[in-house]
């Protein structure tokens, strides 16, 4: 039996600060993909859900969400940077700089911008930064990342540490705001709540009250669907608990389409300023979430406004708003922390 044709993925020790990744497969996406993000996630926010709603905001019809377009680039980086994966460990300066129509085809590739041992001489930190490009060659997306990746030989000589220095924010000013976008004739009542960028506060908390538990067959589902083929989240003899983690993406979904009670009007995503995956999630587990607001900014488009917000998705008891423990690490029952920025109405 020969194994030389098949791919068991990049170890630690392949990465080197410099290199540039292009990922296979392209990928074309249409409407029964935006059909079946509907169906995994009770995504509601209407410039995805109508052509009709969309043109009134002057698109030309509804683009791909936001976060579907995400999921698709990254699951094309998946078998070159995170199929050894330990945990996949934080976001940065991403920024969503133009819509995904149906019928665009997806590529994506990385450059690894950082690499650094863990202490335990076992695996180590790969930092990379990635873009999605269309048909066109136009960047659509852009974020970094950095993930826990383990060594294929623990005494291997550990590389020069590099960390990135990475901005703790995207500024409002580099947000890109889709061209014709206007919220100057918004239709608040089939947007499905009243409230505008002028009704939220700085620190302002939106507990979002409503609670999914996660399923085995949906979350595996959904991570085939993005074409990602990272082991821990389908062999179950890969961790030692026996148990298939949870996409964090999947994660990452349920509470923004569960932020929609009481942020509705947070139509587009375009920016994820930083995200920690706290802990894992596993099948079973009681999803919530609740928002603050970090900032907010106006922008240059008729009527659109820039709203930033912090995301919590936990599984603990319904209205628990606790983050970190004394110690200063995440509580236990925390599963998300997601700083992003999103497109709301004046």
């Amino acid at each position: 039996m020969t194994a030389g044709k098949t791919n068991t993925g990049r170890f630690f020790e392949d990465y080197r600060v410099g290199d540039v990744i292009r990922h296979a497969v392209p990928r074309t996406v249409a409407e029964g993909e935006r059909a079946l993000y509907h169906a995994l996630y009770p995504a509601r926010h209407a410039l995805y859900s109508s052509d009709v709603f969309a043109a009134g905001c002057g698109l030309d019809g509804s683009p791909m969400d936001d976060l579907l377009a995400f999921h698709v680039v990254f699951g094309k980086t998946v078998p070159d940077i995170s199929l050894n994966a330990v945990a996949n460990l934080g976001y940065a300066e991403g920024r969503w700089l133009g819509p995904v129509w149906p019928g665009d085809t997806l590529r994506a590739e990385s450059q690894v911008i950082g690499v650094k041992e863990n202490s335990n001489g076992t695996s180590g930190n790969v930092y990379v930064r990635t873009r999605g490009l269309n048909q066109s060659d136009e960047v659509v997306l852009e974020y970094v990342r950095w993930v826990m990746v383990r060594k294929r030989d623990a005494t291997s000589a550990a590389p020069v540490a590099v960390v990135p220095d990475l901005a703790p924010a995207v500024a409002a000013a580099d947000l890109v705001v889709p061209p014709g976008l206007r919220f100057d004739d918004y239709d608040f009542d089939l947007a499905g709540e009243p409230h505008r960028w002028g009704d939220y506060a700085v620190g302002e908390v939106i507990d979002h009250v409503d609670g999914v538990t996660i399923e085995e067959a949906e979350h595996m589902l959904a991570t085939r669907l993005w074409q990602n083929t990272a082991k821990v989240h389908f062999d179950a003899t890969f961790r030692d608990d026996g148990r298939r983690l949870i996409y964090g993406g999947h994660v990452i979904s349920m509470a923004r389409a569960l932020s929609f009670n009481g942020l509705a009007n947070a139509q587009m995503i375009v920016a994820l300023n930083a995200g920690a995956h706290a802990n894992p999630c596993f099948a079973g587990d009681t999803l919530r979430a609740w928002s603050e607001v970090l900032d907010l900014a106006e922008t240059a488009a008729p009527g659109v406004g820039a709203i930033r917000l912090r995301l919590v998705a936990h599984k603990g008891a319904p209205g628990d708003r606790t983050l970190r423990g004394a110690d200063g690490r995440y509580a236990p029952h925390v599963l998300l922390d997601l700083d992003y920025w999103a497109l709301m109405p004046l």
